[in-house]
């Protein structure tokens, strides 16, 4: 992930993290960017990356869920985001 789409993220007005939220996000076509942990199960992610793929939103591939957490600014792991407003 670069420097600049992390501070992108972190800078964003509005933000949602989980992935049950995330999905809600795109249900309601509030996102406007998703972010997903590579290091995701699969099972969790895919649902994510095919209603985002399916909405034209676009998909940003962050390497941990670590650093994805990091970068929403929480303490924990984190499989999926939503950017809502920047």
């Amino acid at each position: 992930m670069s420097d600049e789409l992390a501070a992108m993220v972190s800078q964003a007005r509005r933000k949602i993290v989980g992935t049950k939220q995330t999905l809600k996000a795109l249900e309601r076509e509030e996102a406007v960017m998703v972010l997903l942990a590579g290091d995701a199960d699969e099972k969790i992610s895919a649902p994510v990356e095919a209603l985002a793929a399916d909405k034209g939103i676009e998909i940003a591939h962050v390497e941990t869920m670590s650093s994805l957490g990091r970068i929403c600014g929480i303490k924990v792991k984190a499989a999926a985001a939503a950017i809502i407003e920047f």
